[in-house]
């Protein structure tokens, strides 16, 4: 008998898949689907676990003390998507071929199905089946009337359980509240994202850039863990306030509950504060703050924190750019450039090591994360291939 785990449940389904199959010719089918596919199994890092891969949808779990906090997991959500969007308008931009299966790639979206909850863990062969009462709820809420009755094509359903552990009831202000209603179930509560404004943000997005030509400092340390744990600790107030070697931070200015340009991290030395203005924030990748001094708060300055996946870890990068404000401000930080670049890499460092024992601390209680090659994505690909073409050969 398998013990009994609580945490987090997710599906990521491709969205149209049916019937793009019954228009499409299907050796191609075959192809966008499994790459596709590989897309969401190399997004799906952790503290997320891949449980297996069922045709066109990709499973996961992550247990309760093991997991983001609530913002960091919806903006994964979004980056998923995005990188879906992003890869559809490869597919299609790249293709030179006229049959159905390349011409209809287009008509393909995603949605995600995400609930908290108790299930079993059950090792069978090389992937872990999850069981138990939430996981058939879960299954469940993938047959819905969430298109027909909001309109949304693609979109993230979490369910009222979901959003109170993940505690972020001022970031779904925005979702739209629905119920759905199963025999032996009774009513189910969810709140639905639409992904399609996402997408449009993001695409349109204009990036603020850094000033390489005024960069005054340049530091980076090397991090044992994946970037998107480093980036969930970069911006949680009590480990980013070592980072930058404040005695507390606060925030203010958030966006529907959300940290998100325009924000501020209120960074106290003491009594007194000085302000961290974000003005980029690119999840997993990089923010960009205009940030003042205790020392000279008359002078202001560009700051970039970059993370950079490589092998075993992440590099994060802070870079300075030379301050705006007094000349006399200027001439001073630039006689202890020398001292500043130090005090920088200590608190780099310090960051560093104490996430990376935190890390430690609170290590993923289950190793058994699965790694899928190649040859399982394509042949989850042929099955569902085959489930949807009535049982034609592939």
């Amino acid at each position: 008998m398998s013990k009994t785990h609580e945490g987090y449940l997710l599906i990521a389904d491709i969205t149209g898949y049916t019937r793009y199959l019954s228009e499409s010719e299907l050796g191609h089918a075959q192809e966008t689907l499994k790459a596709l596919l590989e897309l969401l199994v190399e997004n799906t890092r952790s503290p997320l676990v891949i449980s297996r891969l069922a045709g066109d949808a990709v499973i996961s779990y992550c247990l309760r003390e093991d997991f983001f906090q609530g913002q960091t997991f919806i903006e994964k959500i979004e980056g998923t998507y995005v990188a879906f969007r992003k890869a559809l308008e490869r597919l299609v931009l790249n293709n030179t071929c006229r049959c159905n299966a390349c011409a209809n790639i287009s008509s393909l979206d995603l949605k995600f199905f995400i609930h908290y909850g108790t299930f079993g863990i059950q090792r069978i062969s090389d992937y872990d089946e999850l069981v138990g009462s939430d996981i058939n709820l879960l299954h469940r809420l993938l047959k819905n009337s969430v298109t027909n009755e909001t309109g949304f094509r693609a979109y993230a359903l979490y369910t009222d359980a979901a959003i109170r552990q993940l505690d972020v009831e001022d970031i779904v202000e925005t979702m739209a509240l629905h119920k759905e209603e199963y025999e032996h179930l009774g009513e189910v509560k969810v709140l639905v994202q639409d992904m399609h404004p996402v997408w449009e943000e993001k695409r349109g997005a204009t990036a603020v850039t850094f000033p390489f030509d005024r960069l005054l400092d340049r530091s980076e340390v090397h991090i044992n863990m994946p970037r998107e744990r480093v980036w969930d600790y970069m911006t949680r107030p009590e480990f980013r306030k070592t980072l930058i070697g404040s005695d507390r931070i606060e925030i203010a200015n958030r966006t529907h509950g959300r940290i998100a340009p325009g924000s501020v991290y209120q960074c106290y030395h003491g009594d007194k504060w000085v302000p961290q203005i974000i003005l980029e924030w690119q999840p997993f990748e990089r923010i960009i703050t205009r940030e003042s001094t205790d020392m000279f708060r008359d002078l202001s300055a560009i700051v970039e924190y970059r993370l950079d996946s490589t092998e075993g870890g992440t590099r994060l990068t802070k870079l300075f750019a030379m301050p705006t404000g007094s000349f006399l401000g200027r001439t001073l930080i630039r006689l202890l450039a020398p001292i500043f670049s130090r005090f920088v890499k200590q608190n780099l460092d310090s960051f560093r090591l104490e996430i990376e024992n935190n890390y430690r601390a609170h290590g993923e209680a289950l190793k058994s994360e699965a790694e899928f090659t190649g040859k399982q994505i394509r042949e989850a690909a042929a099955a569902s291939l085959q489930a949807s073409s009535g049982g034609l050969q592939t």
